[in-house]
This record gives C-alpha cells, structure tokens and sequence, in this order.
C-alpha cells in the first residue's frame, strides 16, 4: 500500500538500514500487503501509495504481544489537523517499513521518511494531486492514558493534541475517490460517463502491531464506508496481496468481494507480490 509524492530521486543514506516489509507478510491494513521496494541501488524511491497492512511478518510475529484495549474509547474520524497527519504519517512508517534494531541514525531514518508522506498526504488532502478527486485521511484514535503503560514506542511517535487530550494515531487508512490509483489494477464499477465521480479506493491501510485483533481495522472500514457514502461514492474498491490471508478475511467479512486479480506479468514487472481487486457496492444514486 504507497504515498505519493512527486518529488524527484534523492540520495539515500543508507540503505542498509531499511528495508521495506513484504507485501505477504502485510497484514497490518492497506489490504495493501505490498509497497514497492523503496530502497535500490542507494537511491530511494518516492513513495506511493500502498495496499493494506493487515498482519505482521512471521518474524515480527514471534516478537510483537498484542494487547487487548478499551474499544469505547476508540474515536475513528477524518482527520484535518497536521497534528494529526504527521501524527498518521508516523505509524504508515512505523507500518510498512522494518529497521534494522542495530541501524545508524534510526531516527533520523524514520523524520525523513514520515517527513515525505506527511507532505504528500497533506498534498493529497488538500485536493493538490493531480487524478485524484477528492482524499480523506481516516484515523482511529486512543487516549494516551490508555496506552502509555504498554508502548512507549508507539505514544511517542504517533501522539497527537486535540481539544487538550493527547491522543495516539493506532490506525489509519486513505479513502481516494479517483478512478485508478497509480500501479495498481483498475476497478470496473460503474461504467461510463461519471465513474471518477462515483469510485473510490482504501489505501495506506495500516494498524499499529501491538494492537491488532482488537477489531480496529473493521471500525476503519466501516467508517471509509460512511464518509464514501457522503461522497456519493456507489462502488469502493481496495487492494490485497494474494497471499495475505488476515487482509482478505477483514474484507470479506466487511462485504467485499472478488472482481479480479493482478496479472502474473504486472507483478514481476513491479517486483511485488501478486494483488487481488476486491470490490463492494454503497448506497447511492446509480447512473
């Protein structure tokens, strides 16, 4: 699942110490199991935007406890604050990529990356990019209080103000209303005059890994549903890696289903795992 910018090639410091998770091994919630591989040849590359991240990999797996937390204190909403898009910005780092614990200058690493999606995604909420109608970043939030005894990591990166609260970003996702994202298959729904008008896509789906299986990735959904609703949006569409299981379980029971699969060809060409397009239908006024 991938971010979007349209800034150039810039040298990268060390590759080494980053590497991209696998599209197979994501199940944290861009149905997006998948980013391109952003370090090559020490150059990195823009980022683009990314299927979901629904699960970990099997390494992270072994390592990572998840944690069992109050849901009523979930607040999942659009968010407009740049508080809240770095604060997004953040975890979509923190989600699609893995350090290396003994890396030089992690940090720094992590600023520069978080740094260049958050430009983008305020580019892409703001109506800036080109192709893309309308983009709303939806976060699921939790009170500070309610995590800091368990991740210190994840309230320090992911930490927000609102209305004198901290809050921490513990998922995220984008819903696009476009009529393709780019690299990625093309939804057939609805056909004909109007279809950018009434299409829209999830990407940059992630939750953060200590919370998974508490439900969060359905609240994300469920509420992209909502506001696509108020779009008018009649068809929405999402992306999953065809190996990531937990992804394609969430979809399904949130009434996705299949309408097609990456061709084999198109998967080798962008050295990624083979996706499945999975689509359902909203409320609304068909053409």
């Amino acid at each position: 699942m991938a971010l979007l910018v349209s800034s150039p090639y810039v040298t990268c410091p060390s590759s080494s110490s980053i590497s991209h998770t696998p599209l197979n091994s994501n199940c944290s919630l861009s149905s997006f199991s998948f980013q391109r591989t952003l370090y090559s040849s020490r150059r990195l590359q823009p980022p683009l935007i990314v299927a979901s991240h629904l699960c970990t990999t099997t390494a992270t797996a072994t390592t990572t406890t998840t944690t069992t937390v109050d849901t009523s204190l979930l607040n999942v909403a659009e968010a407009f604050s740049e508080d809240q898009l770095w604060a997004a910005s953040c975890l979509r780092v923190r989600s699609f990529y893995n350090f290396a614990p003994t890396a030089y200058a992690i940090h720094d690493h992590k600023r520069d990356l978080a740094g260049r999606e958050f430009e983008a995604l305020k580019e892409r909420v703001a109506g800036k990019r080109e192709g893309f109608r309308r983009v709303s970043c939806i976060n699921a939030t939790l009170p500070l209080s309610e995590l800091s005894s368990f991740s210190d990591d994840l309230c320090a990166e992911c930490k927000f103000s609102e209305n004198g609260e901290d809050r921490v970003i513990v998922g995220t996702l984008d819903l696009n209303q476009c009529l393709r994202l780019p690299d990625e298959i093309t939804g057939m729904k609805p056909e004909g005059i109007g279809a950018d008008f009434l299409r829209a896509y999830l990407s940059n789906v992630c939750v953060a890994k200590e919370l998974h299986r508490n439900g969060l990735g359905y609240s994300l959904v469920a509420k992209s549903k909502i506001v696509a609703q108020d779009w008018g949006i009649t068809d929405l569409y999402v992306h999953v890696a065809i190996d990531n299981e937990p992804a394609k379980n969430l979809y399904m029971k949130s009434s996705f289903v299949y309408e097609i699969d990456e061709p084999a060809w198109q998967a080798r060409f962008l050295d990624r795992p083979r996706r499945l397009l999975l689509w359902t239908g909203l409320p609304g006024m068909q053409l």
